[in-house]
């Protein structure tokens, strides 16, 4: 019996280590707060459209994505850059949600579709450099659309993981266009 325990426990060190994924290959969000920053005011978030409009616009992104055999990453943000919603379909790699991020971080940041943005960077060097020395956008791709109330931006609203942004903003487009006339 001694034997028997003590070759299976020397197979099992020799055996080669079985490499599992990390437990958060991709985080998204940052650290828990600090001690110091536990003690400062709270408030409420920036203006945004409501949480269930969100949810609802983002689900009909990923679902028309899904139909088209993209697993993506939906996200909504206040006028803050703060998630309101963050939707990942079954199968979207965790690196979505923080492409998404920078799409929405570069609406709010030039008050322009994210397209828009890779576009005069595109064109135009210092613009690009500009874009690119920013951590929360870094690269510019299309995908992020702004959520207008009038003429005030109140959020944006960004998808990723389809393979372009082109195919990425027409998900975009599709749950913008569900919740449009209920945004106030």
């Amino acid at each position: 019996m001694k034997k028997t325990l003590l070759a299976a426990s020397v197979l099992m060190l020799a055996a080669p280590a079985v490499h599992a994924q990390p437990a958060n290959p991709a985080p998204t969000i940052a650290p828990p707060p600090t001690a110091d920053e536990m003690k400062l005011p709270r408030p409420a978030r920036a203006r945004g459209i409501p949480v269930a409009l969100a949810v609802e616009a983002a689900v009909e992104a990923n679902r028309v994505c899904l139909g088209n055999t993209y697993k993506t990453t939906a996200m909504i943000v206040d006028s803050a850059g703060v998630p309101i919603v963050v939707i990942s379909n079954d199968g979207a790699a965790a690196v979505t949600q923080r492409i998404a991020m920078s799409k929405a971080q570069a609406v709010l940041k030039y008050k322009m579709t994210s397209g828009d943005v890779a576009k005069k960077a595109a064109g135009d060097p210092a613009f690009a450099a500009e874009v690119k020395a920013n951590p929360m956008i870094d690269t510019a791709r299309q995908g992020g659309l702004p959520i207008m109330v009038g003429s005030e931006l109140v959020g944006a609203f960004a998808v990723s993981g389809a393979p372009g942004g082109d195919k990425d903003e027409v998900c975009t487009t599709a749950g913008l266009a569900k919740i449009q006339s209920r945004i106030q």
